[in-house]
Order: structure tokens, then sequence, then C-alpha cells
């Protein structure tokens, strides 16, 4: 977004923490889920996740991790490799008081490559755009959701049926706000 003024913070729209604010550092690729998307996926899912087991896989901001955890997920693990940014994630926690929320400074493939299998109910798939880091991170998403449990992906293109193909997921829903393309998948019961 060249001459845009780049917002600094965030708002949560749902749940407990409702109209809470999460920083936004000035970092390349950092991009957090825009509002309206937000609102539309959690539409999709419903706004009450309580008792899911959550990851938000490239973190950023936080925003789909706290929002999941603001509408009652039991666990919500967020991944960030860069230090500064999981500092961020770790002092809005800490603010919130969102001890259902675990921050791992890590490579975000590393540690899901490494995770048990069937451990979320829910993924959430959003890396930098300019990354080619959906498919890798798809392909390991498929392996940690449950049986129709859901991987969410947010990418600067359409996902295409070829990257589903072997992964026992099926596009549960799909829709497109402005460059973001996003995405609902969910796992079939049996692979």
């Amino acid at each position: 977004m060249t001459g845009a003024v780049r917002r600094s913070e965030v708002r949560l729209i749902g749940g407990v923490w409702k109209r809470s604010k999460l920083p936004v550092a000035d970092a390349p690729g950092l991009r957090p889920t825009p509002d309206r998307v937000r609102e539309t996926l959690f539409n999709w899912l419903g706004h009450d996740l309580s008792g899911w087991r959550c990851l938000d896989a490239f973190a950023g901001s936080g925003a789909l991790g706290f929002e999941a955890a603001s509408r009652g997920a039991a666990q919500v693990v967020l991944l960030e490799r860069e230090r500064r940014l999981a500092l961020s994630l770790n002092e809005s926690k800490q603010r919130l008081n969102a001890a259902q929320l675990r921050i791992e400074t890590v490579d975000a493939l590393a540690w899901m490559a490494r995770c048990a299998p069937a451990s979320f109910e829910l993924v959430f798939i959003d890396p930098p755009f300019d990354t080619p880091l959906v498919e890798p991170a798809l392909a390991l998403a498929a392996r940690l959701v449950v049986p129709q449990g859901f991987v969410y992906v947010e990418a600067g293109a359409a996902l295409q049926p070829a990257a589903l193909d072997g992964l026992g997921l099926a596009l549960h829903r799909q829709d497109r706000a402005g460059a973001v393309h996003f995405h609902l998948l969910r796992r079939a019961d049996s692979r």
C-alpha cells in the first residue's frame, strides 16, 4: 500500500476482549488480518469457540489467535519467529491476563513438523504474502488438525485446487477482501 498510513494497532472484534487493542509493529511483511475478514471468518466458525485448541502459525500482531481466545478457545498457541513481535505478543497476553495463550518464538514450519498430529481444532495460516510459505504450512497443518477441524488460510492469491491434493482437506468457504484471499478448509473424518 504505497502512500497509506500504517495502522499501529488492531482492535479485537468479539468475545470477552471485544474492543481491546493489540499493537502492530512496523515490520516487513506484517499485515494484520483486516477487521472485515476476521468478522467474516468468525461468523463462518460460529462466535463461540469454547474448548477449542487453536494454533496461530504466523502470529504477527496476534489478531487471529487473540480473537480465538477472546471467543472462548481453551488453548491458543501463537508462533512468531521475530523476537520483537513475540515480546509484543507476550506484553498483550499479560495486559489481557490471557492465561490460555502460549507464545513460542520459533520458526513456524519447524515447530509444526515436530507437533503431535490431531492437536488442534483450528489452525490459522497467514504468512507474509511475499514468501512461499503457504503450501508447506498447509501440508503441515493438515496433519495437525483433528477430523472435522478447520484450517484457515490467508494469502495474496486464491488457493489452487491442486494445493489441497492428498491433504485430506476440502474447501469449506472462501472470500476476498481487496488483496486478501481467505479460505476456510475442513478436514475430512478419515484420510
